[in-house]
């Protein structure tokens, strides 16, 4: 349930950001867009690891991926926040696709990891 309360907030947080509309709310779902989408996408392609570990590394993912494309496009004086919101997408999307081609999609499909071995 919780889940896809998430699921709901952050894909409101993009459509309200790339359609550019005003609401009170716009700060605080586009900003949990950008900070989940990204350490989500990460923890799903380390998903046989160390349940902590998965986590550390998926929020520091997110901080680096939003740090790293906020400098770009400063760098380049190119800022524009429905640009930045719409290359997380991209890049979270591209990431579900690796997850989806390396993995499989879990069912029906024995995995080899390290609690395996």
């Amino acid at each position: 349930m919780l889940k896809w309360v998430l699921v709901l907030a952050c894909a409101a947080g993009a459509v309200i950001a790339l359609a550019d509309i005003r609401t009170p709310a716009r700060p605080i779902l586009t900003a949990l867009f950008l900070l989940v989408v990204p350490g989500a996408s990460v923890v799903g392609l380390l998903r046989d690891r160390d349940p902590l570990a998965a986590l550390t590394v998926g929020a520091a993912a997110s901080l680096v991926i939003n740090v790293l494309l906020a400098e770009a496009m400063l760098m380049f004086d190119a800022w524009s926040p429905r640009a930045g919101v719409a290359t997380v997408a991209v890049l979270g999307g591209f990431m579900w696709v690796l997850r989806s081609l390396y993995r499989g999609n879990g069912s029906a499909h024995t995995e080899q990891g390290a609690g395996s071995r």
